[in-house]
């Protein structure tokens, strides 16, 4: 919504009471007649936003993630005086450990397929095809180093402070970081948390141990000292997936034990079938409906139990890695000691991402509502205009693309079919392989489809979920078109560019009404 029209007031969720922006600003005369004409209220001011003297910051970040780091710059370009405590790395868990340092090792594994079937498009080549996998990981590492030292450079640019060590809050506007055994004391006006999540382990016997030992965690798998014979991965989702993916294409003796009847079990039950069956065409083992019931260490390396039905299983593996997902990272912090309150998978916040003390913010991973960098940021743009303008924007969530990065890859975004459904919603289906399309043939990536999820009567697009080549970026049409409540109708009616992968959109988009063009 316009910003005039974003609501200066919210209730908390937690606490039931409403949260004020602060007092009213004089406006120029001229914008408050107008305001009053029309009836909205003048702008409300915070009186959070700007330090008064006893305070050494505007704000203070605590976390440099994708949420931090954006947060803080954001709001240092509105004019607040901004310092970022990290425990570690600036760029947090998905810049060092997740999201480009995985994505690094998908794309040389991607490489090493696309230069075993060069042939097929008539390149030739001579000597042995492989993987170094020194160089693999050096490439990966120097990609890390360089996305890291650029956060550097754009916080000296906004004039962001940094301090390295572990946050502790004294009261609402003190704050204690340690480092190294020594102390130092920050205060700040308000503050953001942003502290990402840690990996969750879960209770299963044997399960003991660390990297030297053959436990991986996905921060292990992204940092591989060496490439395993024999990998089994504990979660089919997202991280479970991609590593099955990467370790596979390596060679690697790949099994991926997951608990649901298929994989990605969050998304479209479609994606989840069809990754599964071309994971399987990879060569990767699949154990859906199945859960690791024990693991015992030997000589040879580890002896993983899994049952599946009434049956268990004894496997043999170098190494075990853990990926079943993380949780908000909320440790040592004293955040309910100043009175945040935190829920069963986070802290609590509104949709300023305010948490229940009016002066702390949060956002990300630590909130435990949605689990993704991009949201992360898109959060910290959020917070950051709110703690310096007042409480004027609200997070909306009702397009949120999700990505998996696998080959070939997933993407998705708004209502799965079965949730539509559940809603209430008289829905129609359109769908269309990649296959018949002249670029996919050209660039031999005709595996995947287009699937869209319409309700009826007015022909709203609800979902819509991408397995193929390039998904993680065709989603970004489906992504603005759930935003601006666009429907079937008008995106027919939008010409696509020919030859290329999104003609499969358009002809998803005309198949809701069984008039797709190019489908047999």
């Amino acid at each position: 919504m316009p910003e005039t029209d974003r609501p200066v007031h919210a209730t908390h969720p937690s606490a039931g009471s409403t949260v004020s922006a602060g007092p009213v600003v004089a406006l120029p005369g001229l914008e408050r007649i107008i305001r009053e004409i029309i009836g909205l209220p003048d702008i409300q001011e915070d009186p959070l936003a700007m330090a008064q003297e006893q305070f050494e910051n505007d704000l203070v970040v605590i976390g440099a993630g994708p949420g931090g780091y954006v947060a803080a710059i954001r709001a240092a370009q509105l004019g607040a005086k901004v310092t970022v405590v990290e425990k570690e790395y600036l760029g947090g868990c998905c810049l060092n450990w997740g999201c480009i340092p995985s994505k690094a090792m998908i794309a040389s594994v991607d490489t090493l397929n696309h230069v075993k079937h060069a042939g097929d498009f008539g390149v030739t080549l001579s000597g042995e095809i492989g993987i170094d996998f020194q160089k693999m990981s050096d490439r990966r590492d120097k990609i890390v180093k360089t996305l890291r030292g650029g956060v550097g450079t754009l916080f000296k640019k906004n004039k962001i402070g940094h301090v390295e060590g572990f946050a502790k809050f004294v009261d609402r506007n003190t704050i204690e970081v340690t480092k190294d055994g020594e102390t130092k004391r920050l205060t700040a006006k308000n503050t953001l948390l942003a502290m990402g999540s840690t990996i969750i382990v879960p209770p299963i016997p044997g399960l003991q141990g660390g990297r030297e030992d053959g436990i991986w965690t996905s921060d292990d798998a992204v940092t591989a000292p060496f490439l395993p014979k024999r990998i089994l991965i504990i979660g089919g989702g997202v991280i479970g997936v991609e590593f099955g993916f990467v370790f596979n294409g390596l060679g690697a003796e790949t099994t991926v034990v997951e608990m649901m009847p298929r994989v990605i079990p969050m998304m479209d039950e479609d994606l989840g079938t069809e990754l599964g069956k071309q994971l399987t065409r990879q060569g990767v083992k699949l154990m859906t409906g199945s859960a690791v019931e024990k693991l015992s260490k030997g000589k040879g390396g580890w002896t993983v139990t899994v049952k599946t039905g009434g049956e268990s299983k004894d496997i043999e593996v170098d190494v075990v890695l853990v990926a079943v997902g993380r949780r908000a990272f909320t440790d040592t912090m004293n955040l309910e000691g100043i009175g945040v309150k935190l829920h069963r998978s986070g802290v609590e916040v509104n949709d300023f991402m305010q948490t229940s003390v009016p002066n702390v913010y949060a956002i990300g991973d630590v909130t435990g509502r949605i689990q993704l960098a991009h949201v992360a940021s898109y959060e910290g743009t959020v917070a950051a205009e709110n703690v310096v303008h007042g409480n004027r924007r609200q997070a909306d969530y009702r397009a949120v693309p999700n990505c998996i990065y696998t080959v070939p890859e997933v993407a998705s975004v708004g209502l799965t079919e079965g949730q539509a459904k559940e809603q209430g919603h008289d829905v129609m289906i359109g769908k269309f392989m990649f296959r018949p399309l002249g670029k996919a043939m050209a660039a031999g990536e005709q595996e995947g489809w287009v699937k869209v999820v319409a309700e009826k009567k007015y022909g709203e697009v609800l979902g819509v979920h991408v397995i193929g080549a390039h998904a993680t970026d065709l989603i970004a049409q489906a992504v603005v078109a759930i935003k601006l409540e666009a429907t079937i109708d008008v995106l027919a009616d939008t010409i696509h560019a020919h030859p290329t992968m999104t003609e499969a959109f358009l002809e998803a988009w005309e198949d809701t009404h069984g008039m797709a063009i190019h489908k047999a």
